[in-house]
């Protein structure tokens, strides 16, 4: 959602220019700063700009370059006499130094006249087109961006499916482990002429079952090919890519909790560490 646009509109006595940013932001958060003669335009604007951009924290601005004496400001000189007059006496009663008095007056009040100008609809026409070019502008830089983001995404949906595959040779010896684990920790306490054997053979298929993962595989599976299939078609992804990132992670947290064996483990955590990659970048998506 990061980007940003700029365009200049070449008027007879100034230049428009507009400038538009964005940052990540989990809904559209839109900050317009436009000048008075503007104004009027403000909700105009708004519309033109969530069009465009869905989502994103997007600061908007408006503002004139004035062409060498076009400008409309004029100096008002009998506000000025009047502001010099009063601050010097109230200077020389208090046997203060008058020498800034010029800098001082020229931030207070009326010391420029402003001529009222109002906003002229053609003028308003340049200026909304080129409110587009910068839009565009912001558009195309987001594409690229996004271009970059969807391989990175891609690429770490792709490990989590590798290290999935290489769970199973782990999986069948984890199997023999236990059963020989538990059948060794059996015959510890009890005499193995004493043992049924087969009703321990019902306990460990009830226990390994317990344990088996084959249903977490596949969904997990299924979860990185909706994924990757969401991100490459879908035009504004980035919630539902939050959604499946969620289920993605519920499926590696009961792998994990069920693996019971230490290099299952280990793929397990090299799995969350992706995951945890993806859910950063998937703020970032629209």
């Amino acid at each position: 959602m990061t980007g940003f646009g700029k365009a200049v509109c070449e008027l007879p006595a100034k230049n428009v220019v507009i400038e538009v940013k964005s940052l990540n932001s989990k809904q559209l958060d839109l900050s317009v700063k436009t000048p008075y003669l503007y104004k009027e335009k403000e909700l105009e604007i708004r519309s033109l700009v969530s069009d465009k951009l869905q989502r994103g924290k997007v600061d908007f601005s408006v503002f004139f370059e004035y062409k060498s004496d076009s400008s409309s400001r004029e100096v008002n000189k009998q506000i000025i006499k009047s502001y010099y007059k009063q601050l010097k006496e109230v200077n020389d009663d208090l046997g203060l130094s008058s020498t800034d008095l010029l800098a001082t007056i020229m931030r207070l009040p009326d010391v420029m006249n402003t001529e009222m100008v109002q906003l002229d609809e053609a003028e308003w026409i340049n200026v909304s087109k080129a409110i587009g070019e910068a839009l565009v502008q912001l558009d195309s830089f987001r594409s690229t961006e996004g271009n970059a983001l969807a391989n990175d995404l891609k690429g770490r949906i792709d490990v989590i499916a590798r290290l999935l595959q290489e769970i199973e040779p782990h999986e069948k010896t984890r199997v023999v482990k236990i059963k020989e684990r538990l059948q060794a920790t059996l015959e510890e306490f009890v005499p193995k002429e004493k043992i049924d054997a087969n009703r321990l053979e019902q306990e460990l298929i009830y226990y390994l079952e317990k344990l088996d993962i084959s249903e977490e595989k596949v969904r997990l599976a299924q979860h990185c090919k909706y994924f990757t299939e969401t991100m490459m078609k879908e035009e504004f992804p980035g919630r539902k890519l939050g959604f499946i990132a969620q289920e993605l992670g519920r499926e590696i947290n009961t792998i994990g909790s069920k693996s019971n064996e230490a290099m299952m483990q280990k793929i397990v955590v090299q799995m969350k560490d992706e995951l945890e990659k993806i859910k950063e970048q998937v703020l970032n998506v629209l």
